[in-house]
């Protein structure tokens, strides 16, 4: 038997060399001040708290108010404790029903649990771009303009669903954990926004969205290798395409904030118009999160 796995391992090894694509990876864009407390929940990933930062007013932000993450299929019971003693009542799962339905959150009886969907998986359509990658039919230029695309619409197509996220958010007196699948994208766009409104500057929302590759690097760097290296399982796979899908880009977030300015002539009109923030609101809010 030892034999046998021996040359089975060998003949993997040999077919790799010589069928497997090697991909060199781009260097993803960092955060450059981890001004925020990374948390270490076990088989959470992007755990993190949004706080110790300053608004354009020289305002800070209260630390302990939002937290983020990835999904929490995988919370152990053994951490439910390390969610009470951060003061956590209240989760918003910002994930469509389908990944819900696969993956869906473990968490403690006593948190209240919401979910805010503005996006839905209308005909499997994320299977469907699975199986167009396996079949090389799509590249990383495609992943590209998918994810600018996913950016756009996230902020503008189903506005009820953002207003109810940022109300929900914003309305609350305890602190909250909201999160999507990799705690990075939909995440990272709420997260974005909420700052906004509490006026903090671009320099600093951008900060604390690359932070998302910051606190990602190992996962996003073991995936990359394992699918490198596992190319001739699909040959045809472009690997940069999973490259797209781990990290996030300053592009992205661009993307939705111009496409907010397009459709709504400016951030402020967005804030007032879709979110249905009010000037003095969002001072109230300013007053509430900062000091």
């Amino acid at each position: 038997m030892k034999n046998l796995i021996k040359i089975s391992f060998l003949i993997v090894s040999i077919f790799c060399i010589f069928s497997c694509k090697t991909q060199n990876f781009s260097t993803p864009e960092y955060g450059k001040n981890i001004t925020e407390k990374n948390i270490q929940i076990k088989k959470v990933h992007n755990f993190r708290t949004v706080g110790n930062i300053k608004n354009v007013d020289g305002r800070t932000l209260k630390e302990g108010k939002f937290y983020r993450s990835g999904h929490l299929h995988q919370l152990k019971k053994k951490s439910f404790d390390e969610l009470e003693q951060l003061g956590i009542k209240e989760v918003i799962d910002l994930r469509n029903s389908k990944e819900i339905a696969q993956k869906p959150d473990n968490l403690p009886g006593d948190i209240i649990y919401k979910n805010y969907s503005a996006f839905e998986d209308e005909g499997d359509q994320l299977d469907q771009a699975k199986k167009l990658v396996l079949k090389g039919k799509v590249d990383g230029s495609d992943a590209d303009k998918r994810m600018l695309e996913f950016y756009k619409d996230y902020v503008s197509e189903n506005p009820e669903i953002i207003k109810k996220i940022i109300t929900e958010i914003l309305e609350s007196d305890q602190p909250i954990l909201y999160h999507c699948t990799a705690g990075k994208d939909r995440t990272g766009i709420t997260t974005a926004l909420i700052l906004t409104i509490l006026k903090f500057d671009k320099e600093t929302i951008y900060n604390d969205y690359l932070l998302s590759n910051n606190y990602r690097k190992k996962l996003v760097d073991k995936r990359l290798n394992l699918a490198n290296n596992l190319h001739f399982i699909y040959p045809k796979m472009d690997v940069r395409v999973l490259e797209k899908l781990s990290w996030v880009e300053t592009d992205y977030l661009d993307a939705a904030f111009n496409e907010i300015n397009k459709k709504y002539g400016s951030i402020d009109n967005y804030i007032q118009q879709v979110l249905g923030i009010s000037e003095s609101k969002r001072q109230e809010y300013i007053q509430k999160f900062t000091y």
